[in-house]
């Protein structure tokens, strides 16, 4: 079974450009993506900014991606912010990685099991780990320990169908060469260039994969929306159960 998986630091909702909320642009861009599965950050929940909308449930709507989870990281004088998963399939197993560094803003990885089912009836298990690593790189090094060491991968078998994806922060791609692919990671999307949205340089975004599932191909979305609609292009991959 074929699935197409998307991470996307949405900023919120807000243009990198104009700095407007503008939250139907969001749903533009992901609509053209054809998501199954969204993993996104910065998802704002009663903020003022964003009109006090709860976004996993705005964009899960309009996406009609029934199964979701939130994960509120940034608590702010009224709401938070955070990371979210969207999913066509069955979302179980919720768990949260501790990722935050003293002195350093609050960050968690937010684990979920996806269920899809197969043309021969069977259920397929994937698990998803959306994070949203810290900007220095130390920082990046401690979390990406922790999120490998953390119960979701290291008790699941190595056949197991496991997406590490997020905004990961590591501009040289150096990090993910030296933790995930020894881990027994590969690199989906390689230097594909996310940031900043209107004219991408840097490579921010990752997706890492391993186990009972193969890659199809991996792109950043380009299109006029979809460099207004954020400071980041949404990542996408698609994938298959094998």
């Amino acid at each position: 079974m074929r699935f197409h998986l998307v991470t996307y630091n949405i900023h919120k909702g807000i243009g990198g450009i104009d700095r407007r909320y503008r939250p139907e642009r969001i749903v533009e861009t992901l609509r053209h993506c054809r998501p199954d599965i969204v993993l996104l950050q910065e998802v704002d929940d009663d903020v003022p900014r964003s009109r006090h909308h709860r976004q996993v449930d705005l964009f899960g709507d309009a996406l009609e991606l029934s199964h979701r989870a939130f994960q509120p990281n940034v608590r702010l004088r009224k709401g938070s912010y955070g990371n979210a998963i969207l999913s066509r399939f069955p979302l179980t197993d919720l768990q949260h990685i501790e990722l935050t560094i003293p002195l350093k803003k609050r960050r968690r990885a937010l684990v979920g099991r996806c269920h899809l089912a197969g043309k021969d009836g069977r259920t397929h298990s994937l698990v998803v780990v959306n994070s949203h690593l810290g900007l220095a790189g130390f920082e990046r090094n401690i979390q990406i320990k922790r999120i490998l060491n953390s119960d979701a991968i290291k008790h699941a078998q190595q056949q197991t169908a496991v997406i590490v994806a997020g905004d990961m922060n590591d501009v040289w791609h150096g990090q993910g060469k030296r933790l995930f692919v020894p881990a027994g990671f590969e690199s989906a999307t390689g230097p594909i260039r996310t940031f900043p949205a209107i004219m991408p340089v840097r490579a921010l975004d990752r997706i890492y994969f391993r186990g009972r599932v193969k890659l199809h191909g991996a792109h950043a979305s380009h299109t006029a929306v979809a460099r207004r609609a954020s400071d980041h292009l949404p990542l996408v991959a698609e994938f298959e159960m094998t």
